[in-house]
């Protein structure tokens, strides 16, 4: 599933190719990829007519902001997006096309079929599921140590887990939060209230850090992941944990092993990042 990085990604591209669009029409062709509204003729017509005026993101969500509304689109598994040509044949998998009056077409593709779109009312996105209980934005300036602190810092809740609930930190997958935990030597099993200020401190910096760096190398291609010029990520050549198992760690050598917490697969160096008793340490 694509995370900050690629989404973030995604936005820019889009924002390039697409912003200043007027939509001529909307073609659906499968039908529950649209959730909001439900009768997919009212979205179509809703659309109609409208321009995008910029690309937002909030999460692993995109936020198209038009003239008069704000569709919100989740990629899910292996949703992507993609700009054509009106005379260029459609694709296996296109499920939902915008066309423009200019001649060009935003096709959105998903082999899997999870991928969902929401259409609001500006500020009304939100109010409403799937963007309302979203948690903080780990690139915003609000997203501070003392901040970090105070969202996690007393949970007795495993450390991967807690950072994968995206009504606490919205953005992160299994991808970077091995990654984080890696780099800031920490355990997956530890719970959050076993770590120390220092461990905070280094994981806060970690996560900010890992998820910069991968939005400056266009987000990981691990599986099908694009962006909407059809072009991969370069990440996943920095990658020192996620799917490297069986092969030595870098700093230590050890081998990366795979366990699973909180029902996710996890990559972990076992010498870099030891187990500690789940009690509460002495803040420093």
């Amino acid at each position: 599933m694509p995370e900050l990085p690629e989404v973030e990604t995604v936005r820019r591209t889009l924002n390039v190719l697409v912003a200043g669009k007027r939509i001529e029409k909307v073609t659906v062709h499968l039908p529950r990829i649209i959730q909001r509204p439900d009768d997919i003729s009212q979205f179509a017509f809703m659309l109609q007519g409208q321009t995008i005026r910029s690309v937002e993101r909030r999460g692993k969500f995109l936020r198209l902001v038009l003239d008069e509304l704000i569709l919100v689109s989740h990629l899910r598994m292996e949703g992507r997006y993609g700009v054509y040509g009106a005379e260029e044949p459609l694709e296996k998998h296109t499920h939902v096309v915008f066309h423009f009056d200019d001649g060009t077409e935003l096709r959105y593709k998903d082999v899997r079929q999870f991928g969902t779109m929401h259409l609001f009312a500006p500020g009304e996105d939100n109010l409403l599921p799937p963007l309302n209980k979203l948690g903080r934005e780990p690139l915003d300036d609000t997203f501070t140590l003392a901040d970090f602190r105070e969202r996690i810092g007393s949970r007795t809740t495993k450390i991967k887990p807690l950072l994968l609930n995206q009504e606490v930190i919205t953005g992160i997958g299994n991808i970077y939060v091995d990654e984080s935990l890696h780099r800031s030597g920490i355990h997956p099993e530890r719970t959050a209230d076993s770590l120390s200020r220092t461990e905070l401190a280094s994981l806060h910096e970690s996560i900010v850090t890992i998820l910069q760096e991968a939005v400056d190398a266009g987000g990981s291609s691990i599986k099908s992941y694009v962006n909407g010029q059809g072009e991969m990520g370069m990440f996943q050549q920095q990658l020192l944990v996620y799917g490297r198992t069986g092969q030595p760690c870098t700093r230590c050598e050890q081998l990366i092993l795979k366990t699973v917490v909180g029902g996710r697969g996890t990559h972990y160096c076992p010498a870099c990042q030891k187990p500690k008793r789940a009690r509460k340490t002495a803040k420093l």
